[in-house]
């Protein structure tokens, strides 16, 4: 097929079959491995039932790779001109108070039309279009640091499912593509998108407290050293992960795949890419197929918060740089530079 080729496929539909164009789709996206874009095309056509299930009437990010992984990618945060009528948007605020039309993916053709133009992962909100500022869903990304891995990050998943039972929630893990873990909970839409950084916030220091020497929830990475960062920031408003079943832009084309708990003590990150995903979801199935019926609340991680604050001074903690300064923040200021402006003043 030459290289300006173009296709139109026949996708099922809720209406019926549609049609999308698939362009270059023997343009090459995964070099090492020879892997095509038609091929990332027919990935997401074949995974498209549990992708929906995590994407439908979520706002979601598209993170681009027009040139393949080799090319340099970009996000996709409002809907891209030229989408085809039957893609859906949800209305979405940023931090800044800023709005935007965000796509809403809710059936497979607009999964196929995001991967004509490039799209690898798909990052959505962990809200619903209902109600776009409350979360139903809380979301915990272990994060190695610098001379740890994706075995570091196992264990400290042990000790998070351990908190997250006390808690009363049930947690559902996947690998992130790379050396982390990403561990998600349904929960009733009823908190904002403050408070639900704030449980997890009260779930990552205990894992850290539990496992001092392997876990931190340092936001500053001088002082993480060789531990697993419990990045709590993924909670705040318009920050996203890969979803369950993304193509992450790495050379392998490894997927973030969902496992169970019995699972994942048992598996690497290269286990599962866009060759090995399909076969495994037809013979398998969806290990997070159960997730939507195990619904909890806050109350409980909602309560350490405030016995952390009242009891042992333990606050909110720093945000990202760009967003705006939040109540109760601490200072966004690197702890060695603080201690240097500290020392400056004192002499």
């Amino acid at each position: 097929m030459a290289s300006k080729s173009a296709v139109v496929l026949t996708v099922p539909g809720p209406h019926g079959p549609r049609e999308v164009r698939l362009t270059s789709a023997d343009r090459l996206y995964f070099p090492e491995r020879g892997i095509t874009k038609g091929e990332v095309v027919e990935y997401y056509r074949a995974v498209a039932e549990p992708l929906l299930g995590v994407l439908r009437d979520r706002p979601t990010n598209l993170k681009r790779y027009p040139d393949g992984v080799d090319g340099e990618p970009f996000y996709s945060k409002r809907l891209p001109k030229g989408a085809p009528d039957y893609v859906e948007t949800a209305r979405v605020t940023f931090p800044s108070g800023r709005t935007a039309e965000s796509l809403c993916p809710t059936e497979q053709a607009v999964l196929v039309w995001a991967a004509n133009m490039g799209t690898f992962d798909f990052h959505p909100w962990p809200v619903r279009r209902a109600d776009t500022d409350r979360p139903d869903e809380l979301r915990i990304d272990l994060d190695p640091q610098p001379g740890t891995d994706f075995d570091d990050a196992k264990a400290v998943a042990v000790v998070l499912r351990e908190v997250l039972d006390e808690a009363g929630l049930v947690g559902w893990p996947k690998t992130s593509g790379g050396r982390g873990i990403h561990v998600f909970s349904r929960i009733r839409p009823e908190w904002d998108f403050i408070a639900v950084r704030h449980a997890v916030i009260a779930i990552a220091r205990r894992v850290a407290e539990r496992l001092p020497a392997k876990a931190t929830v340092d936001w500053w990475k001088e002082e993480r050293g060789e531990r697993v960062f419990l990045d709590y920031n993924q909670a705040a408003r318009d920050r996203t992960v890969a979803s369950a079943w993304s193509v992450r832009g790495r050379p392998r084309a490894t997927v973030s795949m969902p496992v169970t708990w019995d699972t994942l003590p048992d598996i690497e990150p290269e286990d599962f890419d866009v060759r090995t995903v399909p076969g495994l979801f037809a013979e398998r199935g969806d290990p997070h197929a159960g997730m939507d019926d195990a619904i909890g609340g806050l109350e409980t991680v909602l309560d350490w918060y405030a016995a952390d604050e009242r009891d042992r001074g333990l606050g909110d903690l720093p945000y990202p740089p760009e967003y705006p300064k939040m109540p109760g923040e601490p200072m966004r200021v690197q702890p060695s530079r603080a201690r240097r402006v500290t020392s400056e003043d004192a002499g």
